[in-house]
């Protein structure tokens, strides 16, 4: 796959030595990254953005005086590829998720650096290049959790869709399949345990191993050893014998 010759970066991280590790990281395993600018704000960080124009920006999540999402919330448009560091935080981590974002762990990997890297140079030709931080961004303004969208990444693309329009999830080996609400199914290239990790808060429940299902879609339960989770499609799943009480108990005021 062709890649771009060279790629204008920006660290935003607010301890100095976090942005020399990671500048010195670049220049030896990932030559094609040329840092342009650094910043240990995001108002530092905004004004490096507007003068330089990257293609690419490191942005540390948690900072004091503001955090990587406030930054997002000040830029009128995003037309840069984002790489997030971030040590580990739930809340980040399933909205990172949720958008198909890159981000790295503290302490930093070099095989994984090297690999978000490769990632963003071949979205930075594609044709059909996804912006995820639009998605974020999107997200981070919208309150409804069934209003968020979600990337969901196929076989030959992906497909962005509404938390709303998804009526459950099932288990197919490695891979998830997903059934919506205009009757469509898509395989999306996950695992349902991933998808359980990144929706658990956004009011989908795992019901069994092989079924992960959003509560707004459930019309009804009929009775049996675990019962069945009777959905909107017309679909009845089973459940398993020890998620029966806290299925139950999601319908308790």
């Amino acid at each position: 796959m062709q890649k771009v010759s060279e790629i204008k970066a920006i660290i935003i991280e607010d301890e100095e030595a976090s942005r020399i590790t990671l500048a010195n990281y670049l220049e030896k395993y990932c030559p094609r990254v040329k840092v342009v600018g650094m910043a240990e704000n995001i108002e530092v960080g905004r004004s490096e953005i507007e003068l330089h124009q990257p293609d690419l920006v490191f942005l540390d999540v948690e900072m004091p005086y503001g955090n990587g999402f406030d930054l997002l919330e000040k830029l009128d448009s995003i037309n840069f590829e984002l790489i997030f560091v971030t040590a580990f935080s739930n809340y980040a981590i399933k909205a990172l998720n949720m958008s198909a974002s890159y981000y790295l762990l503290k302490p930093i990997d070099i095989d994984e650096l090297i690999a978000a890297v490769e990632r963003v140079s071949e979205n930075l030709v594609s044709k059909e290049r996804i912006l995820p931080a639009q998605i974020l961004k999107s997200n981070l303004h919208t309150a409804e959790s069934q209003l968020k969208r979600i990337v969901l990444p196929e076989l030959e693309g992906f497909e962005v869709a509404q938390l709303k329009d998804i009526v459950y999830c099932k288990a197919n080996d490695n891979l998830t399949d997903f059934y919506f609400t205009n009757g469509k199914k898509k395989t999306i290239c996950k695992t349902l345990k991933h998808f359980d990790e990144v929706l658990s808060d956004s009011g989908f429940f795992r019901i069994h191993k092989s079924y992960l299902i959003n509560m707004d879609h459930v019309t009804g339960f009929k009775r049996g050893k675990g019962g069945y989770a009777q959905l909107s499609n017309g679909d009845e799943l089973e459940i398993a014998i020890r998620r029966k009480q806290d299925f139950l108990q999601q319908f308790v005021s």
